[in-house]
């Protein structure tokens, strides 16, 4: 019996997360926007395997509870243990607070939640420790703030999966894992819609009247704290339902297959719903945007990209003259907004390299990156797709073997590699340039006499560029033309580098002075590279992945998708300005354009000094998905939403034309249907070719 009453905090939770959880379905089924009928075998699924699936997934749930309740105990603070722990505690907290751990490496408000982590970790220690009178009364109240903590989170779930049903119609999917990258618009957006004060005041009551109840229900735990032994017992009861949790969830999630898509998402957990979405990464294309029939979709579309014959993007390209098999080194600098350089109207000459090499290269001086994320920019150079509703193809399952960048150079007889400072596997680089053709040379391939600074994103970028030279001269020796792609590491926070190599200190943690390192770096490796007999012979591409930032009034405003391209070829590419519209996706094929590469072609971005070339751009975040052309800024978000928005330059810009970034976004007050309709035509084919696998390389 008593082993029964050590579970009461487990089994009184789970009892409240299932009535909630039933009530939420009961009123989710009787939702106005829940427009279906259902037979009694789907209510019974609904009800019955939701419910399963519910206590199986609150079990999972329940592991920060057992961390908690068995580490409970008295006979930690006895002499001389109970003064150890607080010695190594009190430790752990000034080295958090006056040391440089990997949360300072990181950088943003990350040390700052640490050391107020740890620090509250060690007061209550150290109360508990020094005043053991009080400690019965110091438990009971931090027992019952974790037990309100789960009540609150419990209920929160519920009038959130409430509010995102009454939005959209279904449990959580990538958007609600949308919301919490975008968390500052997203709580802007809840202050201005909901009466938020009256819920959470509400909110706040009822959890706390609950609690009381639970806690009067559960307290003999810390008031009979469970011996060694009996908490042994509970930890076995709690790992064995916890692996039996973790192979029946998926197993019960595969029975949502009723013809009836409410049954589906009515007998699903929410929580596990948002765990997937998070997994998988992927937004339905065709279940929240608006649609337009298939063939008319890819009909449309051949307005847009010339020799399209067929539901696919396939098409030849033929040159005009002579294939030229110059090596091709492309450079992604990371967060790198148009706006750093001079000619974008900076004024802190935190630029100076680039400033000069643009001079002497191919200008794109019009150009927008397609999201805000390393992940797409590597995406939108590689693939020249588009950004479609979700995460990048980069970070989905199935990334591998798609028509590529890499794939094109291969054909050609190239040597393909990605090069990257840091550990490829972050934001699974690896697995899809290596999936894609690429040989990885990443921060594991250096050896330590190799790296002079790292930080916790990776080398500096003086440090890879001399890897670099290293590699390209290897392969020179081969006798085969390269493509290499480089992805650049230092201008991210913490913005740390290498002390003495600029004029801002390399401990600043100063943007402009990331921004200047990695300018700085780059002059280094051009230094280099002019040296090696392979220079005349090589085209340098240099573009951005993103921004630096890419909040702003509007969901998606055009200054913060704005950057820079250059490329770079003495003797062979004269320096010009190309001032049209294009897109980061037109990048590479313009390139393969101007060395006169003749391929079947399934790039949606395109070569953009062909005459056949419409000017436009794709724009987007997560969910929002834009179109710029003929001065309208089209979106298409979730819900079949669309919104269009008048362009025009905001005046006194102190720039030439061509280099002016801002403008103002009016919207249209009379829909113009055929940029909706080429706009519906790029993301809805674009899913499409991802959705039947027909962006393969074959």
């Amino acid at each position: 019996m008593s082993s029964i009453k050590n579970l009461s905090p487990f089994y009184n939770l789970t009892l409240f997360y299932i009535i909630v959880s039933f009530i939420l379905r009961i009123v989710l089924l009787f939702h106005p926007i829940t427009q279906a009928t259902f037979s009694w075998i789907d209510t019974l699924k609904i009800f019955s395997l939701g419910v399963v699936s519910d206590c199986l997934v609150f079990t999972v749930i329940s592991g920060f509870l057992w961390l908690y309740l068995i580490f409970i105990s008295n006979s930690k603070y006895l002499k001389p243990t109970g003064y150890i722990i607080f010695g190594l505690l009190v430790s752990l907290f000034l080295y958090v607070a006056f040391g440089n751990t990997i949360l300072n490496e990181y950088g943003g408000a990350l040390p700052e939640i640490g050391m107020v982590f740890i620090g509250l970790k060690t007061l209550l220690f150290g109360l508990l420790l020094f005043l053991p009178k009080y400690r019965h009364t110091i438990r009971f109240w931090l027992f019952s703030f974790v037990i309100f903590l789960f009540v609150t989170l419990i209920l929160q779930n519920a009038i959130s999966e409430f509010f995102f049903w009454n939005e959209f119609g279904v449990k959580y999917n990538f958007i609600a894992v949308n919301y919490l990258v975008y968390t500052n618009e997203v709580i802007g957006n809840i202050m201005q819609s909901y009466p938020v004060i009256p819920i959470f005041t509400t909110l706040f009551l009822v959890s706390g009247t609950i609690t009381y109840f639970i806690v009067q229900h559960s307290k003999n735990y810390i008031e009979s704290i469970p011996s060694f032994t009996e908490k042994i017992k509970i930890s076995g009861v709690y790992l064995v339902m916890l692996a039996l949790s973790l192979a029946t969830i998926p197993y019960l999630a595969a029975k949502e297959n009723s013809q009836n898509i409410f049954t589906n998402e009515l007998q699903s957990n929410g929580i596990y719903k948002f765990y997937l979405a998070f997994i998988h990464s992927e937004l339905d294309y065709f279940k929240f945007y608006k649609t337009i029939p298939t063939q008319e979709a890819y009909t449309t579309l051949k307005e847009q990209i010339p020799g399209i014959t067929t539901e696919s993007t396939s098409r030849p390209i033929t040159a005009k003259g002579q294939e030229n098999h110059k090596n091709v080194v492309l450079i992604t600098i990371e967060s790198y907004s148009a706006d750093f350089m001079k000619v974008y109207g900076n004024e802190n000459n935190i630029t100076p390299f680039l400033d000069e090499l643009a001079t002497q290269s191919l200008q794109f001086t019009n150009l927008y990156a397609v999201g805000n994320r390393t992940v797409r920019g590597l995406e939108a150079v590689t693939l020249c797709f588009p950004p479609t509703a979700g995460e990048s193809v980069v970070k989905r399952k199935d990334n591998k073997n798609k028509f590529s960048t890499g794939n094109i150079f291969n054909q050609k007889g190239y040597q393909v590699k990605y090069l990257y400072g840091g550990d490829a596997f972050f934001d699974n680089m690896e697995d899809f340039f290596s999936g894609n053709g690429y040989a990885i040379v990443d921060k594991k391939s250096l050896r330590p006499n190799e790296i002079t600074f790292a930080n916790v994103w990776g080398v500096c970028d003086e440090d890879m560029a001399n890897k670099a030279i290293k590699v390209m001269n290897a392969e020179a020796q081969l006798g085969k033309p390269f493509f290499n792609h480089w992805m650049t590491v230092s201008n991210h926070r913490p913005f740390t580098y290498p002390n003495n190599k600029i004029d801002i200190p390399g401990d600043a943690k100063s943007r402009d002075g990331g921004v200047k390192y990695t300018d700085y770096a780059l002059r280094k490796f051009f230094e280099m590279a002019k040296k090696q007999p392979w220079f005349q012979n090589t085209v340098f591409v240099i573009v951005a992945d993103h921004c630096a930032s890419s909040a702003g009034k509007t969901e998606l405003p055009l200054d913060k998708y704005r950057i820079p391209a250059l490329v770079y070829s003495p003797g062979f590419i004269a320096p010009q300005k190309y001032t049209q519209l294009m897109s980061q996706i037109d990048v590479m094929p313009t390139v393969m354009g101007l060395l006169n590469f003749n391929y079947q072609s399934k790039f949606y971005g395109q070569d953009v000094f062909q005459s056949d070339y419409k000017p436009r751009a794709l724009i987007a975040t997560y969910q929002d998905l834009g179109l710029i052309k003929d001065n309208v800024l089209t979106i298409i978000s979730p819900k079949q939403q669309v919104k269009q928005f008048q362009l025009s330059l905001k005046p006194d810009q102190k720039t030439a034309p061509e280099f002016q970034l801002y403008y103002n976004q009016v919207l249209l007050k009379k829909e113009r249907t055929d940029l909706v309709k080429e706009t519906v035509s790029y993301y809805q084919t674009a899913s499409d070719m991802l959705k039947k696998k027909k962006y393969q390389k074959n």
